[in-house]
């Protein structure tokens, strides 16, 4: 869930809110902070582009799931119930004096960094009676992304596509900070996920 200022948002230009028909996500709710105009999002954050990469995620992680595979902030959820019901996200796009203080704030760490994962921390018995499943919220800093796509030679909307997969993991329990085998596993499933999208390994 969100920890910037209330305040804060409405100074958001909303850029998405959508019921889709895809079976993976019912909404997918795109949001961004004043100094991101509308024709960036267009070109990096369209609801067409991101959704792809969401729901190949989750794709994904349901075919762990049925080979074993435990999440670590959904392991009290029935299997089934999380399969069958749809999710639901926020993304918030945002500049880099902002990226700064979120990061602050959540991580007490003063520089803005990539991407921000904000878990819903939901309890199972709400969730069972939830319509849609809520995964949290990632906020985005598109002038780091912007950054560090040219510094390691890729294009932004492939390094936005790796984050993503990345931050819904986070959003999922998945935390490449607790250990070397939590960080390759983690990392492999991103590999996987963008292979699976024909996109390049992003460790490479």
């Amino acid at each position: 869930m969100s920890q910037y200022d209330d305040n804060e948002n409405s100074n958001q230009n909303k850029a998405t809110d959508i019921t889709n028909n895809d079976e993976s996500f019912e909404i997918l709710d795109i949001s961004a902070t004043s100094s991101i105009d509308d024709t960036l999002l267009d070109t990096f954050y369209h609801r067409d582009t991101l959704l792809p990469v969401m729901v190949a995620t989750l794709d994904y992680i349901d075919k762990q799931i049925n080979s074993g595979l435990v999440l670590p902030y959904f392991a009290d959820i029935d299997v089934e119930l999380w399969q069958e019901k749809a999710k639901s996200l926020d993304i918030y796009i945002t500049d880099e004096t902002e990226g700064r203080e979120l990061n602050l704030e959540a991580r007490g760490k003063d520089y803005a960094t990539n991407i921000l994962s904000y878990p819903s921390d939901l309890p199972a018995a709400i969730i069972g009676l939830m319509p849609t499943l809520a995964l949290g919220e990632l906020i985005i800093c598109h002038d780091v992304i912007v950054r560090e796509a040219a510094e390691q030679e890729k294009t932004v909307a492939q390094h936005i596509s790796h984050l993503l997969t990345h931050g819904v993991l986070h959003l999922l329990g998945f935390d490449h900070e607790l250990g070397q085998a939590e960080q390759d596993e983690m990392e492999q499933f991103e590999i996987e996920v963008l292979a699976g999208l024909n996109l390049p390994n992003p460790y490479l």
